[in-house]
């Protein structure tokens, strides 16, 4: 099994930037891609970024120039950077890695999610 705990949400005005980190652990071969999602109340989740092992990375054109997803591969962590966040970016943020553990089983994992609460 593969574990991820995620950190660094809480509650910002407009305008504002929070951090936010996402740690893996178990016993990992390697995560091919790490990425954030989040849910707004009443609505789906939905895709927020994502980076590969490589580090090519894809973002939903809502957060284009806003946030920045990185990660340390050596860490086993991903982190998101959200500058000039607007009150729409209030949501749960969950954290979600793909890769292989063990004697090369493949997992999916999904953290237990971070309230962030963009508001005046």
């Amino acid at each position: 099994q593969v574990q991820l705990v995620e950190s660094g949400g809480g509650l910002v005005q407009p305008g504002g930037s929070l951090r936010l980190s996402c740690a893996a652990s178990g016993n990992i071969i390697i995560i091919n891609a790490m990425g954030w999602y989040r849910q707004a109340p009443g609505k789906e989740r939905e895709l927020v970024a994502t980076i590969r092992s490589g580090g090519n990375t894809n973002y939903a054109d809502s957060v284009k120039g806003r946030f920045t997803i990185s990660r340390d591969n050596a860490k086993n962590t991903v982190y998101l950077q959200m500058n000039s966040l607007k009150p729409e970016d209030t949501a749960v943020y969950y954290c979600n890695a793909r890769g292989y553990y063990g004697a090369g089983l493949q997992f999916g994992s999904w953290g237990q999610g971070t309230q962030v609460t963009v508001s005046s």
